[in-house]
């Protein structure tokens, strides 16, 4: 089997060393074989050990860069990434590891989350805007993404705005993930205004691996009793409870776990 690696970035106070932690455990219960998790991190404080960490690599960025948008993903593509070798699956931080990944490491070349207006309304869009919440790649495949930012960063910004847009004018062919592997809580799961105050977020469906969040909620803040589904206009309230039995499942390391896949649970199942 081929060398996997599945990378996250975490930088600033936003999300805590808990998102790294229960990220990598929901991994390890959905691979088969071995996999390598690693974190790029500017503190890796209360990172699970068995966690690889290294800091992120610096491609010019200014402090504008750290700020707006998430442009220092495009760190992953340097040539030599200490050292890690085959394939990688990029997955944010507010992100939910739902379902089996093993496919989602198969094949070549960019696979990333196709966005777009029609992707929001739950169908394939017929062109799609290449998103980087979750991605997979060649291990040093894609080096001109970072050779094109470092000849002009501040350049890159302000051409571009958000990193996902200057990868896709970069990237040298890319493909979306086949329909529903990947989902939005905010525009696939969570119910339309005045509906979600009776009815709770649905459950991402069976054939769904990556629950993807993008600002308000915050993945973890759905576990808790007076969870907000979102901001006004939505006024749904409460734990949903298929988010707080991921985090109940994947918030502690299981016993015997540690470097390995065999000792993580799968999230329980319930309603919603």
């Amino acid at each position: 089997m081929a060398d996997r690696s599945l990378l996250c970035m975490k930088w600033g106070t936003l999300y805590g060393p808990d998102y790294v932690n229960v990220l990598a455990r929901a991994a390890r219960a959905h691979v088969t074989g071995p996999l390598r998790v690693v974190c790029l991190t500017d503190d890796s404080g209360g990172i699970d050990p068995d966690i690889e960490t290294h800091p992120i690599p610096d491609l010019g960025y200014s402090p504008r860069h750290w700020r707006g948008g998430a442009w220092p993903k495009l760190s992953v593509f340097v040539e030599d990434l200490f050292g890690l070798k085959g394939r990688a699956l990029f997955v944010d931080l507010d992100s939910m590891i739902v379902g089996p990944l093993d496919e989602m490491f198969e094949g070549s070349g960019m696979v990333a989350i196709g966005g777009g207006r029609d992707w929001r309304r739950g169908r394939t869009p017929a062109s799609p805007d290449l998103l980087t919440g979750v991605f997979a790649f060649d291990i040093g495949g894609e080096t001109q993404i970072v050779e094109a930012f470092r000849a002009d960063p501040e350049g890159a910004q302000a051409a571009f705005g958000y990193e996902q847009r200057f990868v896709e004018r970069h990237v040298r062919a890319w493909r979306p993930w086949p329909p529903g592997w990947v989902v939005s809580f905010k525009r696939h799961l969570r119910r339309p205004v005045g509906l979600d105050l009776f009815l709770p977020p649905r459950r991402p469906p069976a054939v769904t691996r990556v629950v993807a969040f993008h600002g308000e909620p915050r993945p973890k803040a759905l576990a808790a009793p007076d969870a907000r589904w979102g901001e006004f206009p939505h006024y749904g309230r409460g734990a949903v409870t298929w988010v707080r039995d991921y985090f109940e499942a994947y918030g502690r390391p299981a016993q015997g776990a540690a470097g390995g896949s065999g000792g993580y649970p799968k999230a329980a199942k319930s309603g919603a």
